[in-house]
């Protein structure tokens, strides 16, 4: 957010220079005077992209954490899918953020610009049996792990049926995530969005699966 208020503030300053400029000349010629209805007009819509794009189709977060290391690393900043589930339900292994609900702890800031947002991984719908045994992830009672997790979760974690309208999720650093096996099961209508890809730095960029 920082640096579109940033780039703002850049174009109106070139603006109003321009804008001082015309009034130095009298009656600006034609070149200036374009660049000048140019700018205005760039200020104008990326203020109307800002106000409209971030509340209702796309906003960006930083990660801080290693809570889904690998596939999300420290200092990534990601742009999230605001849409996606408007239109289609979430899908087991998407990657979402969400308010995190009452009885996650505080602990963990997964997305310090509001505490209250998580970044995790959907490995339970609604109706599907979660349970992590042996250091595995079983779903409906078949292992369902990710190939490039780095290591086993140290932890057991006994059959539970996800709830209508909840999701189970997990990060994908099983060992050092604040989810659903320490808080339980959360509520659909937390959902923000899905993490649709890695914008920064430029050498992860990429989409998020």
């Amino acid at each position: 957010m920082l640096w579109i208020v940033l780039f703002l503030a850049c174009l109106t300053a070139v603006r109003f220079a321009l804008s001082a400029a015309e009034h130095a000349e009298g009656s600006a010629a034609p070149p200036l005077r374009l660049a000048g209805e140019l700018l205005e007009a760039a200020i104008i819509a990326f203020t109307a992209v800002f106000l409209v794009l971030r509340p209702f189709v796309a906003q960006a977060f930083y990660i801080p954490s290693d809570s889904m290391h690998p596939t999300l690393q420290r200092n990534d900043r990601i742009l999230v899918n605001k849409l996606a589930y408007r239109f289609a339900p979430v899908q087991r292994d998407d990657v979402v953020v969400f308010r995190a609900p009452p009885a996650a702890s505080r602990t963990e800031s997964e997305l310090p610009a509001r505490e209250e947002e998580f970044v995790k991984r959907v490995v339970g719908l609604p109706g599907d049996t979660v349970e992590i045994h042996d250091g595995l992830l079983y779903v409906n009672g078949e292992p369902h792990e990710l190939p490039n997790l780095r290591e086993r979760a140290e932890y057991e974690f006994p059959p539970y049926v996800v709830p209508p309208g909840r999701l189970f999720v997990l990060g994908d650093n099983r060992n050092h995530s604040n989810d659903s096996h320490r808080w339980g099961s959360l509520e659909t209508s937390r959902v923000i969005g899905r993490v649709a890809f890695i914008y920064w730095p430029p050498g992860r960029l990429g989409r998020v699966r």
